[in-house]
């Protein structure tokens, strides 16, 4: 009597192969964008502060730091170190902006980033002849390593409480620029906006010329709390994506706990800021969109099971 071949007892299911091999196809990148709050030579030297900003910064391929008020360039320079020294998913390189503002407190934007897994592919400060912003943004195209976006800007933004809505209808136009200049639609808008609770009251939210056009997807969520006080609830810090195949990619969109995570109370987590990070991950791959390298491993293994069928009814 013919007995079905079960086949070897450690033989994977092909369902559960084919969602593991969905997840290796789609490893997430990571971008990040954090209100580091008066970063400076002295902060950054704090045992402390210099570890929980490491872990912190490890967690990311691209990290947008604002508030770098360091004019020598030293804060980044040990950061960068102590980040290479500390974590092997690195090397770690770093990008900066010249120091922005309107008077003697000037402020920097840098990109932190791994520079095995993406590369600048070009940098430029928006040109703000009408004096719009009072830290204008330092834009940046950087590779990714996905073949459905190759490359992706980044456009942080800074903005002064006093002028937040003045501020952010700017922004729109700096898009237009950065879409002229690189023939790129897809980019994602972050930083410290600024954009909730008394800095922005929830219907001028709503009449943002960002809010208004269409194609512009608000990541992080109306509501979430990006800061690290327990006494405030406002979701000052936003990642705004713009482009289908950028928004497309989008995995998931948070602020970051660090408090929480790492165990600290609020006045150790106030040491390193009271902002919490904002972050996206992005796929590799589109979703349900298997790359053919996995196809060619997987189908094999998927026809296997059928084998016994085809020897039975020979038989």
């Amino acid at each position: 009597m013919w007995t079905p071949w079960r086949g070897p007892a450690a033989m994977p299911c092909p369902v559960a192969l084919l969602f593991l091999l969905l997840a290796s196809g789609a490893e997430a990148f990571r971008i990040c964008a954090f209100n580091a709050q008066r970063l400076t030579l002295t902060k950054v030297a704090r045992e402390d502060v210099m570890d929980t900003l490491v872990r912190i910064l490890a967690r990311c391929d691209i990290m947008v730091l604002q508030e770098v008020v360091d004019s020598s360039s030293s804060a980044i320079s040990l950061l960068l170190r102590e980040l290479n020294r500390c974590d092997d998913s690195g090397p770690y390189s770093s990008l900066s902006s010249p120091l922005l503002g309107r008077s003697t407190y000037m402020e920097k934007y840098v990109y932190i980033y791994r520079s095995h897994r993406t590369q600048v592919l070009e940098s430029y400060v928006y040109s703000d002849q009408d004096d719009l912003f009072a830290r204008e943004p330092f834009v940046a195209q950087f590779t990714l390593p996905s073949k459905v976006l190759p490359s992706v800007v980044l456009v942080p933004l800074h903005t002064t409480p006093k002028a937040v809505e003045k501020e952010l209808n700017a922004l729109y136009d700096v898009f237009l620029d950065v879409s002229q200049r690189w023939q790129s639609e897809d980019m994602i808008l972050l930083g410290d906006f600024n954009a909730d609770c008394a800095s922005l009251t929830k219907k001028r939210l709503g009449e943002l010329v960002l809010r208004t056009e269409t194609g512009f997807h608000w990541a992080i969520a109306d509501g979430e709390d990006t800061t690290v006080r327990a006494s405030t609830h406002c979701t000052y810090d936003r990642i705004v994506l713009h482009g289908e195949r950028c928004q497309g990619l989008l995995r998931t969109a948070y602020a970051f706990d660090f408090p929480r995570s790492f165990r600290l109370t609020e006045e150790q987590a106030l040491n390193i800021s009271d902002h919490y990070p904002v972050e996206v991950e992005l796929s590799r791959a589109a979703p349900g969109v298997l790359p053919l390298s996995l196809v060619g491993l997987l189908l094999p293994l998927m026809l296997l099971p059928l084998l016994p069928l085809q020897l039975g009814s020979m038989a």
